[in-house]
């Protein structure tokens, strides 16, 4: 039997509970720091010299020029044909459904002329080039691929570059096709920081870019930490998270699986249900013990739910909105009759899944919007990857005459006011 808290919000040490419960900080080794920090500084002044060791060191692949670490498009069209039919058509789906929402996220310039001729407005503009980072030899994350490039291309950045490591020379052919499916232009097979570190300042190879993207371990997710300012980066993503507000109507087995699809990612992943029906908690309970011996990753599913996980007893639907509002969990599963008019009093939250037939899995892969998402109560603040974080806004300002003359007396007043002379007198000089 699986060893899983439970909690009633009319507890009056509740709230001190779910503090609890909720608290994960991402401690940073002191000695990944140092070794981080020391692999982008090399990288930094070596360029293409550093790469070929680390990928010696690292990938045990013996390179005698960083060339060699390019894929062509031809090689990933290779992989395209080399996976089976049945691969090749779902990568198709999902990347058609994930474009076609993306395509609804995408910021156009405006502008707009006010009565004195002053014209005002907004230049939305695609990055240049922006770097993807995949994970690399036995883990296949094509979806990954698919969420991180087709929104960048959608926004049109002109140059999207993938770096994946291959140890030992192992290439995955489903995120390499996923990244011919996606569209990137140019891959290379490189991982860790040094990879962050090559994407953020550049090698005699390797372009720099303007932003980076896309998951990692302990090493990447500190190297784009440390990176951060010389270029952009999407976020430093927590464990995954899953809150699912049942209201006791939906098969217990359908709950209790769609909270194993959140603790299989490893034992600091995050799966809580609220209810206010107490016994229908007890069924979704059974039947996590009943089905837990069905997952191939049952030890892991097992010490996330015993160290991380919650069954809590809410007093009504309103008390169970309220509690997912506090959290601001990274997916959200609203199972109950009138999800769409429940999810109107959702605040906080990366992705809302509305109705019982709506799967949290189903946004991971396929259904179309983005599946990097907010993490650890970020979502208060923060919101999923998409279109917007691959393009720039600029300002647009353009005064006629007169618009300069009447702008000039407000602007010089207030910089005066602020001691800024200069500031003053360049609008002064444009009063008529």
């Amino acid at each position: 039997m699986i060893e899983i808290a439970r909690f009633k919000t009319t507890e009056r040490n509740f709230d001190e509970k779910l503090d609890q419960l909720l608290a994960w900080e991402q401690a940073t080794d002191s000695e990944v720091v140092t070794t981080v920090a020391a692999i982008l500084d090399r990288v930094r002044r070596q360029g293409d010299t550093a790469l070929l060791e680390y990928t010696r060191q690292f990938d045990r692949l013996a390179l005698t020029s960083a060339t060699e670490l390019e894929l062509t498009g031809e090689e990933l069209q290779v992989a395209l044909n080399a996976i089976d039919d049945r691969q090749r058509r779902a990568l198709g789906a999902a990347a058609e459904r994930i474009r076609a929402y993306a395509e609804h996220q995408r910021m156009d310039s405006w502008m707009y002329t006010e009565d004195d001729g002053t014209v005002l407005g907004q230049k939305v503009t695609p990055m240049d080039r922006v770097g993807l980072y995949v994970p690399g030899g036995k883990a296949a994350y094509p979806s990954s691929v698919l969420m991180n490039a087709i929104p960048a291309k959608v926004a049109g950045v002109p140059e999207l570059v993938m770096v994946v490591p291959t140890p030992d020379g192992e290439r995955n052919d489903l995120v390499l096709a996923a990244a011919a499916v996606s569209g990137v232009d140019r891959v290379f097979t490189i991982g860790g920081a040094q990879a962050i570190a090559a994407l953020a300042f550049g090698t005699e190879t390797i372009p720099r870019v303007d932003k980076i993207t896309g998951p990692g371990n302990a090493f990447v997710a500190t190297a784009k930490r440390l990176v951060f300012g010389i270029v952009g980066i999407d976020m430093i993503a927590g464990p995954s998270e899953i809150l699912v507000v049942c209201d006791g109507q939906t098969d217990p087995d359908w709950i209790a699986m769609d909270l194993f699809s959140q603790a299989e990612h490893d034992e600091d992943a995050q799966s809580i249900l609220v209810s206010p029906d107490g016994e229908f908690l007890e069924r979704v309970k059974a039947s996590l013990d009943r089905l837990l011996g069905e997952m191939p990753r049952a030890e892991i599913i097992a010490k996330s739910l015993t160290d991380r996980a919650a069954l809590i007893e809410a007093k009504d639907m309103n008390d169970a909105i309220a509690v997912a509002n506090r959290i601001a969990p990274e997916h959200l599963e609203l199972s109950m009759d009138d999800a769409e008019a429940w999810a109107q009093k959702i605040r906080h939250a990366g992705a809302i899944f509305m109705g019982r037939y709506t799967a949290e899995a189903l946004g991971d892969y396929c259904a179309g919007p983005n599946h990097v998402l907010p993490t650890s109560g970020t979502a208060r603040f923060s919101s999923p990857l998409g279109v917007y974080d691959f393009q720039k806004r600029s300002s647009l300002i353009g005064c006629s005459a007169q618009g300069a003359s009447a702008l000039g007396e407000v602007a010089s007043t207030l910089a005066r006011g602020e001691g800024l002379v200069a500031h003053a007198r360049s609008a002064e000089y444009r009063i008529k």
